[in-house]
């Protein structure tokens, strides 16, 4: 089965370069599909009616940035965005959680926002990235993948499920590459993420997009 992924999107520009990412990871032949958090019911059955007719509207935008209106949507409900996430993750069976940077990040870099630093904290789901600025190049490609961790680790079983079917050149401890998978400490519970300061140091100075694996959770598209 493809791997499932979930694109994070709320509509704003940063979360263009979550769907961009996640349409490279799409040409690998992982199956997309894009979510929204509410964190709060209305009081009132109208207000309620237009919430949710602003969370399918923002998913509509999306599906219409990929160019494939079919893709699935979920509207989801939690006073945590990574929480709701994370449970949507469970319910449908999906590997892997996207998301662009923080607002403020200089473009080519990547900052986790707080969502996704939610998750990467003991997260029992991948999480990747998006290099700010991304969506700003239409034809971007994933031609280079780099590997943080071990040789036999899941990041380079990752790596080369991924660059098989990309036609991408694996290289090894790069932070530059268009895919930058890192593995989590190998102290970290099997299945959780878990960063050391090493693996935060690969965020901190990458400048491509990043995803990180819970321990000994390799991924395959």
């Amino acid at each position: 089965m493809a791997l499932e992924v979930i694109v994070s999107y709320d509509g704003t520009t940063h979360d263009d370069d979550a769907l961009m990412l996640g349409r490279m990871l799409a040409a690998a032949g992982a199956s997309l599909s894009l979510a929204y958090v509410r964190h709060a019911r209305e009081y009132s059955a109208t207000r309620e009616e237009i919430a949710q007719h602003d969370a399918d509207r923002r998913l509509a935008q999306g599906a219409i940035w990929l160019g494939d209106e079919s893709v699935p949507r979920h509207v989801v409900v939690n006073p945590s965005t990574s929480a709701g996430l994370a449970s949507l993750a469970a319910s449908q069976g999906a590997g892997l959680i996207v998301f662009g940077s923080d607002y403020r990040t200089t473009p080519g870099h990547v900052q986790p926002g707080g969502s996704a630093q939610g998750l990467l904290e003991n997260g029992s789901v991948a999480v990747a990235v998006a290099a700010a600025g991304l969506r700003v190049d239409a034809a971007a490609t994933i031609r280079t993948i780099s590997v943080a961790g071990d040789a036999d680790g899941a990041a380079a079983q990752t790596a080369a499920a991924f660059a098989s079917p990309l036609g991408a050149e694996v290289l090894e401890g790069r932070r530059d590459a268009d895919l930058i998978v890192v593995d989590s400490r190998a102290s970290a519970p099997a299945g959780r993420i878990g960063l050391d300061g090493t693996a935060r140091g690969h965020l901190d100075s990458a400048r491509g997009s990043v995803l990180v694996l819970p321990r000994d959770r390799p991924l395959s598209p």
